[in-house]
């Protein structure tokens, strides 16, 4: 055994850490969260940590640099306290999409990222649903990529029969073709051409969608760019109904004027952020608890048992 278990909850979504804690029958150790007035971040843990096995519960979404400074500040005031593990539980990864040099004079910020944790005290990470799952590589120590498959599969059951997995883009097709076939659905795949980051225009489809119920997969949503033309060349195709699912509600810019506009008459996502209860009032978005998953997943790694029973 590693301690006692401890969980630390970062200002980024506490509502998460609170119900990872509930599932665990734990309750999330004190810590000091304050900003100094020229904007740096001041952190104290007001626990005693010597020796304990400490989850850090911090996904590094928008503001997406002031929750990693504080992820990092907090890692590093827990290796000073002596704590005997420290596990980053970052359930959203910022800056994954830069995973590779696109440019001759580009960083990888996912590599300085990794970095950035690892000096700062980080030993060993959980996370949902990477980008790119190369990045584990970019680390030097334990990284458990946990899939949100099993809650959104668990939802999408109970839908119509005549369903079709819809990838938005080529890039997406393991993973629509996985969701396919664990509900025993069809598969189709958007064929999109991206003009400029963030700019998406989707153009034909690839598979039967006429009269079928499709849901448009992805890892997450953040212009909503792709899965709204996504949705439009579906309709075009003769599709009874599309219905947006992803796990990631980065919902940033336009995001919630798209998705309102868009032919959807559901998006279902998670809580791996927290979503604004302004942009639930878009009323087609239904959002979904990972908290049971991570705190399985929590659980697992505390007593060394094995994490992958929560693979499907």
């Amino acid at each position: 055994m590693n301690g006692e278990l401890k969980i630390i909850s970062g200002s980024a979504n506490p509502a998460l850490s609170e119900a990872i804690c509930d599932h665990l029958g734990s309750r999330l150790t004190p810590c000091l969260r304050e900003m100094f007035s020229d904007g740096e971040i001041r952190i104290e843990i007001q626990d005693n940590v010597r020796g304990c096995d400490v989850f850090v519960v911090q996904p590094t979404c928008n503001p997406v640099n002031f929750n990693f400074m504080e992820l990092c500040l907090m890692l590093d005031a827990l290796k000073r306290a002596s704590a005997r593990r420290i596990t980053a539980v970052i359930p959203y990864y910022g800056y994954a999409r830069q995973d590779r040099k696109v440019s001759p004079r580009a960083p990888i910020s996912a590599k300085l990222v990794a970095d950035f944790l690892t000096v700062a005290g980080m030993q060993r990470m959980i996370t949902i649903d990477l980008h790119a799952g190369q990045i584990q590589g970019f680390f030097n120590l334990p990284v458990d990529n946990i899939y949100a498959a099993p809650i959104l599969l668990e939802e999408l059951r109970h839908r119509k029969d005549d369903m079709v997995m819809v990838s938005p883009d080529a890039g997406g097709t393991e993973r629509a073709r996985a969701y396919a076939k664990r509900l025993g659905a069809g598969l189709a795949i958007v064929d999109k051409r991206r003009d400029a980051p963030n700019q998406a225009q989707a153009m034909n489809v690839i598979g039967e969608v006429s009269g079928k119920t499709c849901v448009v997969m992805d890892d997450m949503i953040d212009t909503a760019g792709t899965i709204c033309q996504a949705a439009k060349v579906l309709m075009e195709h003769g599709a009874k109904e599309v219905i947006a699912c992803a796990t990631h509600p980065v919902l940033s810019g336009p995001a919630i004027d798209r998705l309102c506009a868009a032919p959807f008459s559901e998006v279902i996502v998670t809580n791996t952020l927290p979503v604004p209860e302004e942009k639930l009032k878009c009323g087609k978005i239904k959002v979904l608890s990972v908290a049971g998953l991570l705190a399985k997943c929590i659980h697992n790694v505390h007593t060394e048992s094995s994490v992958s029973v929560l693979f499907v």
